[in-house]
C-alpha cells in the first residue's frame, strides 16, 4: 500500500471480544490508524494498534443522538474514515443511515432492505430457497398453539435460533439452544414470548459438519476475495461461534455462496455458515451475516490478505492482490476453546489425546500476539465483565417475567 492509502483511518463500530481485536491488529500492522467505538471497555481498546477509543452506545442512545456523535467522530478524524460494523444491529443501523453517514465515512453501499432480511433467520431461509440454496426445515411459532402443533410430529433434538437476537438474549439468556424434549421447548417459548412478534425459529437438527465462507463482494456482487473453512470446536458447544477452525478449500460451498450473493445483488463483507447434511449430502445454509465475522482471521491467504484488508484496499481504490489459500491453517480463540474443550471432555465427546492433537497446525490465536500481548493479559477481565452483564441480563429477565404483557397473536 502507498503512504496515502495508509493514512485513511478506520472506525470499528463495536469491537466485541476478539473480533474487533482482530481488525485492529490486521489493519494496524499495515500502519492504518484504527479507532474503536463501543459502549464499554473491550480488549481491542488496550491494543498497541488502537489509535483511539470512543465510548458510545448506539444500541441504547437515541438514533439521532448517536448519528450526530458518530458524524462528529468522522469529522474529527478527517479523510472520510472507513466504517466497519461488527454486529447485526450495527450493520442494519449503518445501512439505514447510509445517506447521512456517507458525508463523513466510507463503507459498502448495502441495500437497507436486504441487510435486515439476511439477519432474520426465517426470512433469510425463504430468500435462500427462492435462490435455489438448500436450507434446513424450520418454522417460526407465533403462539403457544403453534409450538404444540409442532410437537405432534417433532423429532428431537431440534435447534432454536433467534430471529431477533437482542430480544431473545434478553428474555432467554442466549440466541441458540439445542432442545431435547417437548417440555424444554415449551419452557423456552414461555420465556421468549413477550407479546411482540416472534423472536425465535425452530429448526431441524442436521447431523454433519459446520462449514463457513468468508469473503468480500464489490459493487457488482463480484467476489473479490473469498475462502472456506470448517469448524472443529465451538463455544458454546454445538451452537456457538468457532473456537477452533481450519481453512480447507470447499468448491461446493464457495460456488454456492458466490452464486447466491450474485443472485441477490449483495456487496460488502460476508460471513456465512453451512451445515453438511450427512443424510442427503447437501450443504444447507444456516446463517448469513452481512458484515465482518469474529472468525475472519481464520480465513487468511498466504500473503496475509483477509476480508478487512480486502475492504480497506477496495474502498481506497487499490487492487486486492490474489494469493493461494493457506490450506490447513488453523486459528483458535484461547478462552473460548478452553471452555469448549472442558465441556466436551466432561461429556465424553473429546479425549485428552484428541484435544492435544487438535492444536497441531494452529498458526494464529485470537487473543495472544507476541507483538501485542496486553489484550491477552486483560482478556480474563473481559470474560468476567461479559459474565457479569449476562447474569445481570438474566436477573432483569426474571423481574420482567413477573409483569409480562399478555401474549398477542400474529400472522404466520
Amino acid at each position: 500500500m502507498s503512504e496515502n492509502v495508509h493514512s485513511t483511518p478506520v472506525v470499528i463500530l463495536r469491537s466485541v471480544h476478539h473480533g474487533g481485536l482482530g481488525i485492529v491488529r490486521s489493519l494496524g500492522r499495515l500502519g492504518v490508524p484504527v479507532y474503536c467505538v463501543d459502549a464499554h471497555w473491550e480488549p481491542a481498546f488496550s491494543s498497541r494498534y488502537c489509535r483511539g477509543r470512543f465510548v458510545r452506545n448506539f444500541e441504547n442512545e437515541a438514533s439521532a443522538q448517536f448519528l450526530s456523535s458518530l458524524l462528529e467522530i468522522g469529522r474529527k478524524l478527517g479523510r472520510r474514515p472507513i466504517l466497519i460494523p461488527t454486529t447485526d444491529p450495527g450493520a442494519i443501523w449503518v445501512s439505514e443511515h447510509a445517506a447521512a453517514l456517507e458525508a463523513e465515512f466510507r463503507f459498502p453501499c448495502q441495500d437497507p432492505a436486504l441487510v435486515p432480511l439476511l439477519c432474520d433467520k426465517s426470512r433469510m431461509q425463504e430468500l435462500a430457497r427462492r435462490s435455489g440454496v438448500p436450507t434446513a426445515q424450520s418454522m417460526v411459532p407465533c403462539s403457544k398453539d403453534d409450538v404444540q402443533r409442532f410437537l405432534e410430529t417433532a423429532t428431537f433434538p431440534v435447534i432454536v435460533k433467534a430471529t431477533d437476537a437482542e430480544r431473545l438474549r434478553a428474555h432467554a439468556g442466549g440466541t441458540k439452544f439445542v432442545i431435547r424434549s417437548g417440555r424444554e421447548l415449551l419452557d423456552l417459548y414461555a420465556k421468549a414470548a413477550d407479546g411482540e412478534k416472534p423472536s425465535l425459529l425452530i429448526q431441524e437438527f442436521i447431523p454433519g459438519e459446520d462449514w463457513m465462507f468468508d469473503g468480500y463482494f464489490d459493487e457488482n456482487s463480484r467476489c473479490v476475495f473469498g475462502m472456506t473453512g470448517k469448524k472443529i470446536r465451538r463455544f458454546p458447544v454445538n451452537t456457538g461461534v468457532t473456537s477452533l477452525g481450519v481453512c480447507i478449500r470447499n468448491e461446493t460451498v464457495e460456488r454456492t455462496t458466490v452464486e447466491f450473493m450474485k443472485a441477490i445483488g449483495y456487496q460488502g463483507i460476508l460471513d456465512i455458515g453451512y451445515r453438511y447434511d450427512e443424510r442427503d449430502g447437501k450443504y444447507k445454509v444456516l446463517d448469513v451475516n452481512p458484515r465482518i465475522g469474529c472468525t475472519f482471521r481464520l480465513f487468511t491467504a498466504i500473503n496475509g490478505m483477509d476480508v478487512a484488508r480486502a475492504l480497506y484496499l477496495h474502498l481506497n481504490g487499490q487492487p486486492v492482490a490474489t494469493a493461494p489459500v493457506a490450506e490447513g491453517r488453523k486459528w483458535m480463540v484461547e478462552d473460548f476453546d478452553l471452555f469448549s474443550a472442558l465441556r466436551s471432555l466432561r461429556d465424553g465427546n473429546l479425549t485428552l489425546q484428541d484435544w492435544a492433537n487438535s492444536f497441531r497446525g494452529v498458526q494464529e490465536t485470537a487473543c495472544f500476539a507476541i507483538d501485542d500481548p496486553l489484550p491477552f493479559l486483560l482478556m480474563p477481565i473481559a470474560d468476567c465483565c461479559e459474565l457479569y452483564r449476562w447474569i445481570r441480563g438474566l436477573s432483569g429477565t426474571s423481574r420482567r417475567e413477573v409483569t409480562k404483557s399478555p401474549q398477542l397473536s400474529c400472522p404466520v
